[in-house]
């Protein structure tokens, strides 16, 4: 099936989306498309996901919504305060791909719910589907395994340098420190329980980072201060270090950090300090 529209979702919606945590895009009106789209983060001029919709279900009350947080992710005070009162159908997904590298569009005038894509933008997201499938028929067929086969499918599908990279962290506060600033704090060789469980064990250098964002064991007690990490993805990530278990709190992104690279058991995560309270995650992968 030829991917031949994309959706434009907000943030932080589209966040939760890529994150595996969303399932149902809430809309103000029912929707007869099925099939496979693209993901379009609101306002990057980047597709930066790919996923199935598979059912529009009837508009839901307010109970409703509150029951089924779970599926749109939207805060039950919102929800009782009237604020997505017209946001009630939901548009279900499934088979959710974020892509390694997104990959840009152009937008169209007036295009505000579905972008109709070009012949060369179609092209290339099918490449994804196309080699997925692939896989499946040799009997690779988890979403697990489609989401790390789409990450090696991204590295021949990299955006034209030229493009606005969103999936790269954004710096406007400060100029970029200079290479030579850099400084490498771990490395943490990665074990299956890691991959599982979506955490990096920073425990053998936790001291290198500064005291100031390590916290407690739970949320009640997080750190005075959070760090940024670049870790390559559409999203800015913000967190402390859960200092009991010796990882960062927020875990997230970790799970996408893992399938966007394609990390295996005994390849190592390189932590890095880019400037102060931000770093850098990147992959070196076993011998």
């Amino acid at each position: 099936m030829n991917i031949t529209r994309g959706l434009i979702i907000a943030d932080p919606w589209i966040g939760h989306i890529l994150d595996g945590r969303k399932d149902w895009e809430m809309r103000s009106q029912a929707t007869s498309i099925r099939g496979w789209f693209g993901l379009i983060q609101k306002g990057s001029g980047h597709v930066v996901g790919l996923a199935r919709l598979v059912e529009c279900g009837k508009a839901l009350n307010q109970s409703e919504m509150v029951t089924n947080i779970n599926h749109h992710r939207i805060p039950e005070d919102m929800i009782l305060r009237g604020e997505v009162a017209k946001w009630v159908i939901p548009w279900k997904l499934a088979d959710i791909i974020p892509l390694g590298h997104p990959v840009p569009y152009q937008h169209k005038s007036g295009a505000v719910t579905w972008v109709a894509f070009s012949p060369d933008e179609t092209q290339k997201l099918n490449l994804y589907l196309d080699r997925m499938r692939a896989s499946a028929d040799a009997g690779i067929s988890t979403p697990q395994r489609m989401l790390n086969q789409s990450a090696k499918l991204s590295e021949s599908l990299t955006p034209d340098p030229k493009s606005k990279a969103v999936y790269k962290l954004a710096n406007t506060s400060s100029a970029p420190l200079a290479e030579s600033a850099h400084r490498i704090l771990g490395r943490s060789q990665l074990t299956g329980g890691n991959i599982r469980n979506n955490h990096i064990n920073l425990s053998k250098y936790i001291d290198a980072f500064a005291q100031d964002v390590i916290g407690g064991k739970n949320k009640a007690d997080a750190a005075p201060r959070q760090m940024e990490i670049d870790w390559g993805g559409p999203q800015q990530v913000l967190t402390d270090i859960d200092g009991s278990k010796s990882i960062f709190r927020a875990r997230g992104w970790v799970r996408r950090f893992f399938t966007s690279s394609g990390a295996q058991e005994g390849d190592v995560v390189v932590i890095t300090e880019t400037a102060p309270y931000k770093v850098s995650v990147n992959l070196e992968r076993r011998d």
